[in-house]
């Protein structure tokens, strides 16, 4: 396997970034070579399947499965001559991240390279790539490097690109496959994805920035991609920075980071801070004192019930309203529900309306107690996790926020609940793309 010259540093995923728009196959050949040669036997598949085990690629989606467990799964699907399928996800249904979107737009072939490589792993006789319909830049980026590699990808099976629903929900891998069948973005919840997915057959269903990993991991190696990392944890990550950043961006960090180094690197906080919202609408909330303790990986981030989940991280002022942005989410996310189920057809509404008679001091001392009532009555009882994170996003807010929370219950609504949101629920543009490196020698920026 070719090793760069660049093995131990950043930027991976985000070396072929530039200024001139997305990289063309040209400058990205150069930069990683050509796409391995197709898998042509069981023996070359199984070398590349410990390879990817080996080098313990996590999902990148949110949940952080495991992806070689994932694609040992499709290939035990079904009978031996079963067709499979691929389907990356790029729906990207939290606006609050822009990872996948910037990833699609800027290195294209990457991503591609990633499909056609799994595809390979698995078999696969047809790939689907899925993107929100408001990804118009991303959109076009992959039409034109899907017109670029049509001769360098004979032989592989083709990759369809095909545009989901605007909605939080079309990221979830069930309710993607329905959209993908021609149906509305609903879970659904008969066999899992490996056994019964697109089409009815075994269908990998993977987020575009780890199928991009795959595509780095297949060239280089396990050995490689553990150069960089925490011991548990190795690799890099995408991560948006939103809020009071002085650069916010997506940007690509070493696993076991310290979040306080990613702050330094987007050139620190434009405020002074009072807390971060890590992992998303279905994440939560930490102080900001804490918020120099905290390091980018899943493990330690789950000791404070916390996890990367879509990998944003958002900057909260202290002249903002926390209550007042999650009060904004909440009703967002009961908007954006399924409906499927009693938790999200009358849970999140309910936890919505009293979160925000909450901060109007309607409610009294008596609103917390009742939004933590509602919180243990949705949470693990939901069709899907789209209650528990809710759930845990709410919890997260009473706790971190406590003081503010008793000073609406005496005062209702203060000033910040009428200014301009932090964090648009729909960003119109796609931030800037970065990469810095730091879990053991502090953060600097590459680009």
């Amino acid at each position: 396997m070719r090793a760069p010259a660049t093995a131990a540093t950043l930027p991976r995923l985000l070396a072929g970034i530039s200024d001139e728009g997305p990289c063309a196959l040209e400058a990205h050949q150069r930069l990683h070579g050509p796409l391995p040669p197709p898998l042509r036997s069981k023996r070359e598949r199984t070398a590349l399947l410990d390879e990817v085990e080996r080098a313990r690629l996590c999902g990148r989606g949110g949940a952080y499965f495991p992806l070689a467990q994932k694609l040992r799964a499709v290939l035990a699907a079904g009978h031996v001559r079963a067709p499979r399928y691929v389907v990356a996800n790029g729906a990207e249904g939290d606006p609050s991240s822009a990872k996948d979107r910037t990833l699609m737009r800027l290195l294209p072939h990457l991503v591609l390279d990633g499909v056609a490589i799994a595809g390979d792993l698995i078999g696969a006789r047809g790939a689907v790539l899925a993107i929100g319909a408001d990804a118009h830049d991303a959109q076009s980026a992959l039409e034109r490097a899907l017109q670029e590699r049509a001769r360098a990808d004979e032989g592989r099976p083709r990759t369809e690109l095909v545009t989901v629903p605007n909605r939080y929900i079309s990221g979830q891998e069930t309710a993607l496959l329905r959209c993908l069948e021609g149906g509305a973005p609903l879970p659904r919840f008969a066999s899992p994805p490996h056994q019964r997915g697109l089409r009815g057959q075994p269908t990998l269903v993977s987020n575009v920035e780890t199928l991009a990993h795959l595509a780095l991991i297949a060239r280089y190696g396990a050995d490689w991609f553990a150069q960089l990392g925490s011991g548990h944890e190795p690799g890099s990550v995408l991560v948006t920075l939103w809020g009071a950043a002085c650069n916010p961006g997506v940007y690509e960090v070493e696993q076991g980071a310290p979040l306080g180094a990613l702050i330094d690197a987007a050139g620190g906080a434009a405020a002074p801070l009072r807390a971060v919202l890590c992992g998303g609408l279905a994440g939560g909330w930490v102080d900001s004192s804490e918020a120099a303790m905290i390091t980018l990986d899943n493990r330690a981030l789950s000791k404070r019930g916390l996890g990367l989940g879509a990998g944003t991280l958002l900057l909260l002022p202290e002249h903002a309203c926390g209550l007042a942005e999650t009060a904004r989410m909440l009703r967002f996310l009961a908007a954006e529900a399924a409906g499927q189920c009693g938790p999200c057809r009358h849970g999140l509404p309910a936890i919505a309306d009293c979160f925000e008679e909450t901060l109007r001091g309607h409610r009294g001392a008596r609103g917390s107690k009742r939004l933590l009532e509602l919180a243990a009555l949705i949470d693990r009882r939901g069709a899907c996790s789209h209650p528990d994170g809710s759930a845990r996003l709410l919890r997260s807010a009473l706790r971190v926020f406590a003081r503010e929370l008793e000073w609406h219950a005496r005062n209702g609504l203060c000033p910040g609940c009428e200014a301009e949101p932090i964090l648009q629920l729909r960003p119109a543009r796609a931030p800037r793309a970065l990469a810095i490196s730091g879990a053991r020698e502090g953060a600097r920026s590459l680009r």
